[in-house]
């Protein structure tokens, strides 16, 4: 491979949380550690036999195969560990702030253990809102929502990384330039000339409805020392991350947010406001042949310095185990572990994220992307998550439909650039 000059990189904002000295992060990140140094003693054997004998042995492909899923397991197990451990107690530290937000909490609790909604319906009268909107059920407490909005942050991969709009309505809208800043320099006493008008452009983002609904025993809700609360964010919070993580990156803007994939692309080097701008690897469906990092790097640098500070990769784990085997022209691996248990992985110095909904690599695919994805793209949240209680559908069971409204898609289109699979 060519050598290549250093690059000036700036990792994503991360929480200043460490592991507490738990010995069950401590020995998962032994594990990844460990097993990543397998990973490359097994590759360099690999490589090795390639250019001693034109072939590999296929025991070692086996080998490195086996040794590259367990890389992926102790790194789910780290990500595990390490969200379990800085999760608090749901509503820890935020205890109701008035005598109305405890009543309402109170009669949250009663109406998802007993069915009664006299109160809730009461307190959201007093409120100047419907018993019953048009997403059906009654508001969580505040706490619920905040907490199940942070969890979400950290199990969402685009969430975590995208700017995010809490809003009343059913919509967001924000005007943007389609054209360069019009400036210039002038002396002092000269006349100031006359500019023209910057052309802007409207982007709209609705907030679609997501739901889930989770199912408990009778048993279950009589218990007084189970915490109804805690229970309720658990069963939602995976689901809408799963449902979010898709529609965040393929999502087709009907019935749901748009995923920054669904967008119109076109080559970088013809880029226009209102696309993103992609490179091409040169070969459909899989890096070239001969120096495949150099496509990694072209990607970079497609991207402006300005956002280039706070840029990262977006992949999934498919095409991250590829990448994982390539070198630079120095012998180094540019795929690096986490060096701590809150950290990210890194490729050529700028953080990795896994999203799964990204693609395989395939013949015209876009399955890398790399940007600065807290001014590319949008999360928007319409306040309040509701609950609608369904004791009659699925006997012995009670069903809860929980609802929110979530929204999404590419603010800046010159923040992100894509690589695309193809010649």
């Amino acid at each position: 491979m060519t050598a290549h000059h250093p690059l000036e990189t700036k990792s994503f904002p991360l929480e200043d949380k460490s592991a507490g000295g738990d010995p069950a992060v401590a020995h998962a990140m032994t594990d990844l550690q460990g097993a990543f140094a397998a990973f490359r003693e097994t590759n360099d054997t690999r490589l090795a036999e390639i250019e001693g004998r034109l072939g590999t042995d296929v025991l070692t492909e086996e080998k490195l195969a086996r040794i590259d899923a367990a890389l992926d397991t102790a790194r789910t197990r780290l990500d595990r560990l390490t969200l379990d451990g800085r999760r608090a107690p749901l509503g820890a530290g935020n205890p109701p702030r008035d005598a109305a937000a405890t009543e309402h909490k109170a009669a949250f609790n009663l109406y998802v253990r007993a069915g009664e909604s006299g109160g809730l319906k009461r307190l959201e009268e007093k409120a100047l809102s419907a018993g019953s909107g048009p997403d059906g059920g009654y508001l969580v407490p505040e706490t619920i929502e905040r907490d199940v909005l942070t969890r979400l942050a950290r199990l969402s991969p685009i969430r975590a990384l995208a700017t995010v709009r809490t809003i009343s309505g059913g919509q967001y809208k924000r005007a943007v330039s389609v054209t360069e800043a019009v400036s210039g320099w002038v002396a002092e006493a000269a006349p100031r000339p006359q500019t023209d008008a910057p052309t802007l452009s409207e982007l709209s983002f609705p907030a679609m409805e997501l739901y889930a609904m989770p199912a408990a025993t009778q048993t279950l809700l009589d218990d007084a020392i189970v915490d109804i609360d805690a229970w309720l964010a658990d069963e939602v919070e995976t689901v809408f991350a799963e449902q979010e993580g898709t529609a965040f990156v393929t999502g087709n803007g009907i019935s749901r947010p748009r995923g920054f994939l669904s967008h119109d692309t076109v080559a970088n080097s013809a880029w226009v406001p209102g696309k993103l701008g992609f490179i091409a690897t040169g070969a459909a469906g899989a890096f070239p042949a001969a120096n495949p990092a150099d496509v990694l790097f072209d990607l970079i640098y497609a991207l402006r310095a300005g956002y280039r500070q706070n840029a990262g990769f977006v992949m999934n784990r498919r095409l991250q185990s590829t990448i994982r085997k390539m070198k630079d022209a120095d012998g180094n691996y540019l795929w690096q572990p986490p060096q701590g248990a809150d950290q990210s992985a890194t490729l050529l110095g700028f953080p990795v994220t896994e999203a799964e909904a990204m693609p395989d690599a395939g013949a015209g695919s876009l399955s890398l992307a790399f940007g600065d994805f807290r001014r590319g793209y949008l999360v928007v949240d319409r306040a309040g998550l509701r609950v609608l209680r369904d004791p009659y559908s699925a006997k012995p069971y009670v069903l809860f439909y929980t609802t929110k409204r979530v929204g999404g898609g590419v603010q800046d289109f010159d923040a992100i650039k894509l690589l695309k699979f193809a010649a």
